[in-house]
């Protein structure tokens, strides 16, 4: 006789289906936790790394900063020091100046005038003194015009002194301390 299949094939195959459908989305699913899973850990040894490299950065940073402190304390302490040694190189350079400019007030004082106070501020000079007569006191402020370490004489006033003598006179005088040339003072030393 025949064999005839009653059974119902389609829902097997149906069912079969299904199974196979279920046993590919549980691999799929299990692939992709796993996936999930492996991209999770990597990022997070990923961050973990990143993390220690800012700490290790921070902390060679930190150094870094405090370097760049100590070189600007540095700077600061050379600019100080070279401030100081210009200050110490100009009175240096201002020493010679200084006795020729004392000698020069020997040289242009005239016979008759005695000086009684000597003020220097900046390169402005005050005189106050007593002269025998005028005429000493202007014979001076001509030696001193004509100097070439002085310039501008100015008389600021002139009393009658009867103590120092009949024709003597106090003045002030004011007058403005230049220094020469170079080829000038090369010439004289």
């Amino acid at each position: 006789m025949a064999r005839i299949n009653l059974l119902p094939w389609r829902e097997w195959e149906r069912e079969r289906k299904q199974k196979e459908f279920l046993t590919n989305l549980a691999v799929v699913a299990g692939v992709a936790a796993v996936i999930v899973y492996v991209v999770g850990l990597y990022l997070s040894t990923s961050i973990d790394t990143q993390l220690k490299r800012n700490t290790y950065l921070e902390g060679k940073i930190a150094v870094l900063n405090e370097r760049i402190k100590e070189i600007d304390h540095l700077r600061e302490t050379r600019e100080q020091l070279l401030s100081r040694m210009r200050v110490i190189q100009e009175l240096q350079g201002n020493r010679p100046v200084i006795v020729r400019v004392f000698d020069e007030m020997v040289r242009t004082l005239s016979e008759g005038v005695y000086y009684i106070d000597l003020r220097k501020e900046g390169t402005t000079i005050s005189i106050r003194g007593n002269a025998e007569s005028n005429n000493r006191i202007s014979d001076l402020m001509r030696r001193i015009d004509g100097s070439e370490w002085f310039a501008d004489p100015n008389l600021k006033g002139i009393k009658r002194n009867p103590s120092f003598g009949e024709q003597a006179s106090s003045f002030n005088l004011t007058l403005r301390q230049v220094s020469p040339s170079q080829t000038d003072l090369g010439e004289e030393g």
